[in-house]
């Protein structure tokens, strides 16, 4: 009797010991992360094959996925809570989400576009020459706030709403514009810029690089997920930042273990190491938290928002009810509003990745 009850007890704490970690798993509060394809969102889909992002997420006790869309139904996804976290621009960032009521906090700054993003056109049109032109773009993104730039920097701004916009989606336009020459001009970014470019009778007409710091790339978070009371939001981001610059570490190295990763990054896009390398050349990319911080802290910023977000009411993306541009505000690093207190909505938070740079995550 006593060894069957022994054995029993044997078996028992064989079955709880080979049940718990299962348990203790499911009970992990998973998370995800959507990115589309661009030169400073593509490391995403790498952290999350290489085994990085896991890593970093068993160290906070967490799960964290990485799903791909196009650009449009990645921002759809965030504002419909469909997904926790999202790879945006700085003027996404505060329109979709904002538009929707939805409060955000961008917790890591990637990068900002330095010529991936461009106006071009084919046969010889100029910019004095696009008031009734086709133009080909994602409407309501920052390819349309580059566009209104490039006119409004060249003394056009009152040619702007002569030009027929055409929306089209990112994964279509290169071949669309491409392929139907009585499609006049393009707003696109890279590397659908780069395939274009090489076409025949067309050329650049304005580039981000003229507008330095204003698209600004970002892992954007809800607000809600950020403070959720069990603390699982704060080490989401943790973790997030954490395999970022771990990311960036590698990306930034020289040597044949460098042109692995790339090759690897630019997979995700189906892409060449060597097209890769191109886009990263026209990207000013913040391979480190300090400088990440800084730009995310410097006052020019604040006024490169300025711009974003008087673009974004003129246009009515900060939703039916927004009565004033200040109804939608920008909260700051150093706790300073562009806008009313009492209706911020979109957050720049340095705390994780000023955690990054102190050695702390």
């Amino acid at each position: 009797m006593t060894t069957k009850i022994t054995s029993l007890l044997l078996s028992s704490a064989l079955l709880l010991n080979t049940f718990a970690p299962l348990g203790a798993a499911a009970d992990k509060p998973t998370f995800v992360v959507g990115w589309s394809v661009y030169v400073g969102w593509n490391p995403w889909q790498y952290m999350g094959k290489s085994g990085i992002l896991k890593k970093w997420a068993d160290k906070y006790g967490i799960t964290i996925k990485v799903q791909r869309f196009d650009y449009a139904p990645s921002l759809d996804a965030f504002v419909g809570k469909n997904i926790d976290a999202c790879a945006m621009t700085n003027m996404e960032a505060l329109d979709m989400p904002a538009a929707a009521g939805i409060d955000t906090t961008a917790v890591i700054t990637g990068d900002y576009s330095n010529g991936n993003d461009a106006l071009l056109a084919r046969n010889g049109l100029t910019m004095q020459q696009m008031a009734g032109k086709k133009t080909l773009l994602v409407q309501k993104t920052v390819s349309e706030y580059l566009f209104e730039r490039a006119m409004t920097l060249n003394g056009l701004e009152s040619q702007i709403k002569k030009v027929k916009l055409v929306n089209t989606s990112d994964s279509d336009i290169a071949t669309a514009f491409i392929a139907d020459t009585a499609q006049d001009a393009v707003v696109t970014w890279k590397p659908m810029v780069s395939q274009i470019a090489k076409t025949r009778g067309v050329k650049m007409l304005f580039n981000s690089s003229q507008i330095p710091g204003e698209i600004v790339d970002l892992m954007v978070v809800r607000t809600e997920i950020l403070n959720r009371p069990d603390g699982s939001g704060k080490k989401f981001a943790q973790a997030l930042a954490g395999a970022w610059y771990e990311t960036t570490k590698q990306m930034t190295g020289t040597g044949a273990a460098t042109d692995v990763v790339l090759k690897a990054i630019a997979s995700a896009s189906e892409d060449t190491l060597a097209s890769y390398k191109e886009q990263l050349s026209t990207t000013n990319l913040f391979a480190t938290a300090p400088a990440a911080v800084a730009f995310t802290s410097a006052p020019d910023f604040k006024q490169k928002m300025n711009l974003v977000r008087q673009f974004c009411y003129s246009h009515g993306l900060l939703g039916a009810s927004t009565k004033s541009v200040d109804d939608v505000a920008i909260k700051f690093p150093d706790g300073s509003v562009l806008g009313k207190p009492d209706r911020v909505r979109l957050r720049f938070d340095t705390t994780f990745m000023k955690m990054a740079a102190e050695g702390k995550l």
